[in-house]
């Protein structure tokens, strides 16, 4: 594996600067792939840099569980069966709490209007839940992506330590992006954590946290369209440069 990168010198800096840009504004949650393999290598290098993000106190709480060819045909398999049978769907349940319990504005807008979005786009009207079933049961075959990746964390661990993770996640996107290879974060995943367990044996000390598709994005599917609304910085950030004081004197 290789050692900490540094900046090349002979590289301008407006030039690494818009090749990081670049690579964090067209991240996509990209929910048709490519049937092109990644060579395990390629997942490797991914992963080698995302090492590198910050972790308090060093804790780097990341397992990561790769699965690709059969292995992934068969851990599918095996949360699609869950999946189709609502007996069986009936019982499952949450690793960990990842949206609240009650939703509120803005964020039950945001996550509605993305929802409606993309069936739009699919044609799926509302109330035809046979179609909003099969289109959300895409995630469970990675939408088509040759690797699937599956994440955990030591259950000791804080809620610190989710920080950490999302730093983890969001560094392997963006290293994906550098290689021309596209993702998608999947939470969908969370509620058959029992099912991804048993069928990677996965320690009982570690708990799930999420899934992601890696892949090639496929852009003829017109749900790879999707472009979803961001906040301009004026309406989160506030800017506190002088105290009352300050302002009066």
């Amino acid at each position: 594996m290789s050692s900490r990168i540094a900046s090349p010198p002979s590289i301008p800096t407006d030039v690494l600067r818009s090749a990081v840009d670049w690579a964090l504004v067209t991240r996509r949650a990209t929910r048709a792939f490519l049937p092109t393999p990644v060579p395990r290598k390629d997942v490797e290098a991914i992963l080698d840099v995302a090492r590198y993000c910050a972790s308090g106190v060093n804790t780097q709480p990341w397992h990561v569980h790769v699965v690709m060819g059969a292995a992934k045909e068969r851990l599918s398999a095996a949360v699609m069966r869950v999946y189709d049978d609502p007996s069986l769907a009936a019982r499952l349940d949450e690793p960990y709490d990842y949206y609240p319990q009650e939703w509120i504005s803005p964020y039950i807008d945001r996550r509605r209007k993305v929802g409606w979005d993309l069936y739009g786009l699919l044609g799926i009207q509302k109330g035809d839940k046979e179609r909003m079933h099969a289109q959300h049961g895409c995630n469970y075959r990675f939408f088509g992506a040759p690797v699937g990746l599956m994440f955990t964390i030591d259950r000791g661990m804080g809620r610190g330590s989710l920080i950490d993770y999302g730093m983890f996640l969001q560094s392997i996107m963006v290293a994906a992006r550098a290689r021309g290879l596209d993702t998608c974060p999947q939470a969908a995943f969370t509620t058959f954590h029992r099912v991804i367990s048993e069928e990677l044996a996965i320690p009982e000390q570690q708990m799930f946290v999420c899934g992601m598709s890696l892949g090639y994005a496929d852009p003829s599917r017109i749900e790879n369209s999707l472009v979803t609304d961001r906040e301009v910085v004026s309406n989160f950030t506030t800017f506190h440069e002088a105290t009352n004081k300050e302002t009066e004197s």
